[in-house]
């Protein structure tokens, strides 16, 4: 693929728009790297690679199913280059990308002057396996062709290793990448740690080949059975339509003459049928109401042969029907190949097998239990707290590769967690600048405080988040709590990094303290008042205050006021800014009786201000 940072535009040279992989598609390609083979001697060469890539895909796949495309390779020549590239869409299935690199890689075990490069949507996926383990330049700006599979190794072309054509790290070409392993083939890194976690997923190779396939029984029309005996692998393309169907798909199931579908339901055989176990995952789990067509049959095909047979061989059966009749599907290998048996069999040429037929065809069913997840061994799978004596037939949670996946997980984030080298941003990066520490923030404390563990009892730091927020005391006796938080509040607080150092930090930061404290009290900003704490006794107080510059107040309010201020001591006080009062005052009378700023602020207070009487009179009198 072309990197992004080497577009250019039509004043600049244009040379195309930058090509990228579709989703969920990995593409290969290999090139045979001799300098005394050239011409014709190469692509013969190639060839041979070729013929033994396919002649290997058949070994190992011969009953293996793919979610949606195969391997192959095809002979290229590109930009005076000549090679073999293939391309795989998996879907769904991210195990057909990993079988893709397991036989690439044997592959480069039989030639060892092939050197094969992958890459999909993601880029250099192999790198992303060992992101964790990867050096500090290696990054996905710079790691375009310089990974490389050869004689069944990961080979990557180090940073100091630069072609003339290609002298800065960030900008490596594929014309470059292979100038340099001709050139300087020996100096490529070969690491082990890197390899082993790249190819991690391989271990489960070849076994995991039939592992992800899954049969079952199910019911479904004699001449779809016999498409499916012919080629089981067209099952694929018929889970997919069916589960990325759209209304226009499901027109062909809505008709009630059965004489217009392909497949109509009659004439029903029970079948083993080998799905991947995506699609039947798929299957299964898809929602879907069964055509009119279909009804009253599976209602009384469900008491004979099982709603599981029945339900899941009408999916197959409108997963067919979606495939060829929908227009978009015309071009497709699956259904020209479908279309061509069904006119084969409509032309007399082939005949429907008979049930004596089907009753030697193989009948295996697999146990879909991987389906189900216990979700008991799931947490303990992710506490680390998994059961060592369990059986050999008890799978834990659900499929056994996801168990090993999600093992690795947890062991790597357990790994994570317990690197001591790790800082607050996460784990430290492995570079020789070590020396350069003074620039750190915590260059002033010792490598031994910097490790230990800071013990803080929950209790006392909450009660020192209540000293800083409690503004109850009075303004004389202010400063107790600062003291109090500064020395008192710290003595259960065991801060193992504290010290001399850290008690003259404190100092300073209560004297700070006591500094904005002092200005805030000048500018009559903070007023600290038990009533703070209790609302009932700040409403009194204001009330009282209040009382003798309001003009308007009725004597009825004004006493009781007066008698809610007299439980108060009479030493208690409390600093009115009166200019505000006096504002607060003239908003509310201005309201005139309705709705308005000040009364809301007033009520959100908790007062409720009485009615403006002399006003009133002096309005009734006019």
């Amino acid at each position: 693929m072309q990197a992004s940072g080497d577009f250019k535009w039509f004043g600049e040279g244009f040379e195309g728009f930058p090509r990228s992989l579709p989703e969920d598609c990995v593409e290969y390609c290999i090139f045979h790297v001799d300098n005394a083979i050239k011409g014709p001697e190469l692509r013969d060469q190639l060839r041979k690679v070729q013929v033994a890539a396919t002649k290997l895909n058949k070994e190992l796949t011969k009953d293996f199913i793919w979610q949606k495309e195969g391997f192959g390779l095809d002979l290229i020549n590109e930009n005076g280059l000549s090679f073999l590239r293939g391309r795989t869409a998996y879907g769904d299935a991210i195990d057909d990308e990993w079988l893709v690199v397991y036989l690439l890689r044997g592959l480069s075990k039989q030639f060892r002057q092939c050197w094969i490069r992958l890459c999909d949507s993601d880029g250099q996926f192999l790198l992303i396996e060992a992101a964790n383990v990867l050096p500090q330049w290696l990054n996905p700006d710079n790691a375009e062709y310089r990974v490389w599979l050869n004689d069944g190794k990961l080979l990557i072309i180090p940073a100091h290793v630069q072609s003339e054509s290609s002298p800065n790290l960030e900008k490596l070409t594929l014309k470059s990448a292979l100038r340099i392993i001709q050139e300087s083939k020996v100096q490529l890194v070969h690491s082990q740690q890197i390899e082993r976690e790249s190819f991690f997923r391989l271990q489960k190779y070849p076994s995991q080949i039939e592992g992800s396939l899954h049969r079952a029984m199910i019911l479904i029309p004699r001449r779809l059975a016999y498409i499916l005996h012919k080629n089981p692998r067209y099952i694929t393309a018929a889970v997919e339509s069916f589960y990325l169907r759209d209304p226009v798909s499901l027109r062909p199931l809505r008709t009630l003459n059965g004489s217009n579908l392909w497949f109509p339901p009659g004439d029903m055989v029970v079948v083993s049928v080998t799905f991947t176990k995506v699609g039947y995952a798929q299957l299964k789990s898809q929602e879907f109401t069964t055509p009119k067509l279909w009804t009253a049959h599976t209602e009384i095909a469900s008491r004979e042969k099982g709603h599981s047979q029945v339900n899941l061989g009408m999916k197959v059966t409108c997963g067919f029907e979606m495939l060829l009749s929908d227009p978009q599907n015309v071009d497709k290998k699956s259904t020209r190949e479908i279309n061509l048996l069904l006119q084969d069999l409509k032309s007399g040429e082939e005949n429907l097998p008979t049930d004596l037929e089907i009753s030697k065809w193989d009948k295996v069913e697999d146990d879909d239990s991987w389906l189900d997840i216990n979700f008991e061994e799931f947490e303990k799978e992710l506490t680390g707290k998994r059961n060592k004596n369990m059986g050999r037939n008890q799978t834990g949670f659900g499929d056994p590769n996801a168990q090993d996946q999600l093992r690795r997980i947890v062991t790597k984030f357990k790994e994570f967690l317990s690197d001591e080298k790790a800082g607050p941003e996460g784990a430290d990066e492995m570079s020789d600048d070590s020396g350069d520490s003074d620039e750190s923030s915590g260059s002033e404390i010792g490598s031994e405080n910097h490790d230990r563990e800071i013990e803080l009892d929950q209790n006392e730091f909450m009660s020192m988040v209540r000293d800083i927020m409690d503004d109850s005391a009075p303004e004389s006796s202010s400063a107790a709590p600062m003291s109090q938080l500064g020395h008192g509040g710290r003595s259960n607080a065991t801060l193992s990094s504290g010290g001399k150092a850290a008690g003259k930090e404190e100092q300073q930061i209560l004297q700070v303290m006591k500094d904005v404290e002092s200005e805030l009290r000048e500018a009559e900003t903070l007023q600290i008042d038990d009533t703070m704490i209790d609302p009932a006794r700040k409403i009194s107080k204001v009330a009282k205050k209040l009382a003798p510059s309001q003009p308007y107040t009725s004597s009825a309010h004004s006493n009781k006021a007066t008698e809610a201020a007299s439980d108060d001591s009479d030493t208690d006080e409390v600093n009115i800014n009166h200019h505000l009062a006096q504002s607060l005052l003239e908003s509310f009378s201005s309201q005139g009786g309705l709705a308005g700023p000040g009364g809301n602020l007033m009520g959100m207070l908790g007062i409720r201000m009485p009615r403006n009487e002399s006003q009133a009179e002096d309005t009734s009198k006019e």
